[in-house]
């Protein structure tokens, strides 16, 4: 079993609880895990500031199998360019299909993450390439659908 394989878990889990509780049992699942099992990464980032959270997401991308994702790091912002999600490659490669709102959990997991360390974040894009965007102010507006311009994964565009 390779470690992208967890992608495939991670698939089902979400299909699971969406068909079985509903989206929004989806959200919640999503939410709590950011708030409960990452919280010191948001800890980590609330006292590290950008040059902690550009640190994890380099280390985090380091590791994972595939994909092609840079992380650029200002006084004002950190940016992760994904050109190409492990998650998305590993799970099309595997001939898996892919939940449509598969997606969706990098913008609900990371806004709490980034809330909870006293930043703002903003995701564009979707599908298997996206924009992440934190920022040292809660400025960004944090609404699960408008900054994301294709929320499902399997490639249906969603307005």
């Amino acid at each position: 079993m390779a470690a992208g394989d967890f992608y495939f878990a991670l698939n089902a889990t979400f299909r699971f609880i969406h068909d079985r509780w509903g989206e929004d049992a989806l959200v919640n699942y999503w939410e709590s895990l950011a708030r409960e099992y990452h919280a010191p990464l948001s800890q980590r980032s609330r006292e590290g500031g950008l040059p902690a959270v550009a640190d994890y997401w380099r280390d985090y991308f380091a590791h994972e199998p595939g994909g092609e994702v840079t992380v650029e790091a200002t006084d004002e912002a950190v940016v992760v360019e994904v050109k190409d999600c492990p998650a998305i490659r590993w799970l099309r490669e595997g001939g898996r299909e892919i939940m449509p709102l598969y997606c969706r959990h990098c913008h609900h997991t990371a806004s709490v993450i980034a809330s909870n360390a006293d930043l703002s974040f903003q995701l564009q894009g979707g599908g298997g390439t996206c924009r992440q965007t934190f920022r040292p102010d809660r400025s960004a507006v944090r609404n699960p659908k408008s900054q994301i311009q294709n929320p499902k994964c399997g490639g249906v565009a969603v307005a």
